[in-house]
């Protein structure tokens, strides 16, 4: 029987007077270098080419707004304030009108009495007239009240004959009222005037006379009274002649009316 005797294999004890292990890195077998330093190998690249970028790039401001000035602002409030006012206003009247259906009052001339028109010896005609003028209020819900401040004029072609002022009264709803106005007045260079009077007179047989009214009026809508107002009416009238103290007939009277103002 064979007896098999094992050995431990020591390892060597290392050789102190050996020299020590390059720290040079490593060189992978694939890659070919050079020993000159003037030239480089053909298998050798550049690196690419890099662009650095800032690590907080600001971004750009946003556009500023335009503001508004203020008076741009203020005219657009005045502007929208005055639009709501005019439509406010428009609403109201619409609305009257179709509850009260105003109409425009009727006025005419029945007669025209020449008291006075006669020579004065510093060639100047005194004219005194007295008219009766016949208003008509046709609204069933509006009456109108006549104030101060009126006039009436008689006027041949642009010279003024005489004038005078209508009384301050109230007429009421659908009121027929005849009212006598007074006009008296100075005519200057009557050689002239009576000269064209007469050649007017006997080329068509009557003499064309205007009157003009101005009348400051305050209509009444049922209970309410509105602003004062005031009224232009001119009537165009045809009578036979200007002879003083004599039956005057009016051979035709045409008046229209208009409101002149609102104050």
């Amino acid at each position: 029987m064979s007896t098999h005797v094992h050995q431990k294999i020591h390892p060597a004890p290392p050789d102190v007077e050996a020299p020590p292990p390059s720290s040079a890195p490593l060189i992978s077998p694939n890659t070919v270098r050079s020993d000159s330093k003037d030239h480089r190998s053909h298998d050798q690249y550049p690196p690419p080419p890099t662009r650095t970028l800032p690590s907080n790039y600001p971004l750009p401001p946003p556009p500023p707004r335009r503001k508004r000035s203020c008076c741009c602002r203020a005219f657009c409030c005045i502007l929208c304030t005055l639009l709501v006012l005019i439509i406010a206003i428009g609403a109201t009247i619409g609305i009257l009108f179709l509850i009260f259906r105003p109409k425009i009052p009727d006025y005419s001339i029945d007669t025209l009495r020449v008291t006075q028109f006669s020579p004065n010896s510093n060639d100047s005609i005194s004219a005194t007239f007295v008219v009766n003028v016949t208003a008509h209020n046709p609204n069933k819900h509006i009456g109108i009240y006549y104030l101060g401040g009126s006039s009436l004029s008689a006027f041949y072609q642009d010279t003024l004959l005489c004038e005078g002022s209508l009384p301050n009264f109230y007429q009421g709803h659908r009121n027929t009222t005849v009212i006598q106005v007074p006009l008296t007045g100075t005519v200057n260079h009557a050689t002239q005037f009576s000269a064209t009077l007469q050649q007017q007179q006997q080329q068509t047989g009557n003499v064309p006379l205007i009157l003009r009214a101005k009348v400051p009026v305050r209509v009444k809508l049922g209970k309410l009274k509105l602003m004062k107002m005031r009224f232009k009416v001119k009537c165009d009238l045809k009578i036979d002649s200007l002879t003083s103290n004599q039956q005057i007939r009016v051979g035709s009277s045409n008046c229209n009316f208009r409101l002149r103002r609102i104050f």
